[in-house]
């Protein structure tokens, strides 16, 4: 039986402990095993968070094995290696997948029957070999997608032109990484088009404000890790959101990465797409109006994972 307050976080790095801490802020959870390949560091990170619930709510939080998360509602997939100086994209990726094929056999091995959440990167490709390898619906394997790219448009638009955040509605779509698009054809600020906006806001070049965003966006994570080594506070709370909208069985729409089955003629791959995310994991995937420079820019993005699952694909029959 799925206890829907039972969270497993696989892999305890940056990442994965940041995930955590933003999971324990949130109080909505009552139990969360953290499982790494060191035991002391998953140990180490459980004593730690636990000394801090006396300020939020109550939760175990614990260090386990593969053998606690037959029962949880989410398992979150955050392992992975980190690309070393001289090593190839692709190289990153065979690596990656060697690790993922090894936590879904585990998982595969008990009675799990919540949702996947991956989160370890290249997030569409290995959305995509999660979901063949485990044989789980479709609807229960979920990467986290552009909703971390998508927070980063809001708020590098609501700084630009002066308001808030919360107020931006845009999305970025297609490959987590950098053939992500932007889709300005539909973005607006409470209710306003934003090239109206843009206007009244005293930017009267918005082709050229949008450029620049959608460059900053693209490119932000490669600035964090030049100044600080890793991202890790911005995809804990886009985890933590998509965490909320399972939990609570809130449908919200969320640009998570699924994997495909006709929308925009696209099968075949994982891509990051605004869903619909409850309890079952990935309820609906959304269409979006999109215009012909969009659509073409989306089926780039697609051509280039396509590329890359071929190369895997390849790689496994040599």
């Amino acid at each position: 039986m799925i206890n829907m307050r039972k969270v497993a976080v696989i892999g305890c790095g940056h990442v994965g402990a940041s995930i955590a801490f933003s999971l324990m802020q949130r109080a909505i959870f009552s139990e969360m095993v953290l499982i790494d390949m060191s035991r002391d560091k998953a140990e180490g990170e459980a004593m730690d968070l636990s000394h801090g619930l006396p300020y939020t709510a109550a939760m175990d939080i614990h260090a386990g094995g593969y053998e606690d998360v037959a029962d949880c509602a989410l398992i979150i997939i955050t392992a992975g290696a980190n690309q070393k100086p001289g090593e190839t994209r692709l190289q990153l990726i065979g690596k990656n997948v060697a690790i993922l094929k090894d936590i879904i056999a585990r998982i595969r091995e008990t009675a799990f029957e919540g949702i996947l959440l991956i989160v370890s990167n290249p997030v569409d490709i290995l959305t995509y070999e999660a979901q063949r390898l485990s044989g789980y619906p479709v609807s229960r394997v979920i990467g986290s997608g552009t909703v971390l790219d998508t927070a980063r448009l809001k708020q590098l638009l609501g700084k630009r032109l002066g308001v808030d955040s919360r107020s931006v509605h845009a999305v970025i779509i297609g490959e987590h990484g950098d053939s992500e698009l932007a889709v300005w054809s539909g973005a607006n600020v409470s209710g306003i088009e934003l090239a109206h906006f843009c206007v009244q806001r005293g930017f009267v070049d918005s082709d050229r404000l949008k450029k620049e965003i959608y460059e900053d966006v693209r490119d932000s994570a490669y600035a964090i890790i030049e100044r600080k080594g890793a991202t890790y506070y911005g995809i804990a709370m886009a985890v933590a959101r998509i965490a909320e909208c399972i939990v609570r069985d809130e449908q919200a729409v969320l640009p998570v990465s699924t994997v495909l089955g006709g929308e925009y003629g696209l099968t075949g791959l994982a891509l990051s797409i605004p869903s619909v995310v409850g309890k079952d994991g990935v309820q609906a995937v959304l269409e979006l109006p999109l215009d012909a420079s969009e659509r073409e820019a989306l089926a780039a993005s697609a051509g280039q994972l396509r590329e890359v699952i071929a190369s895997l694909d390849a790689s496994e029959t040599r």
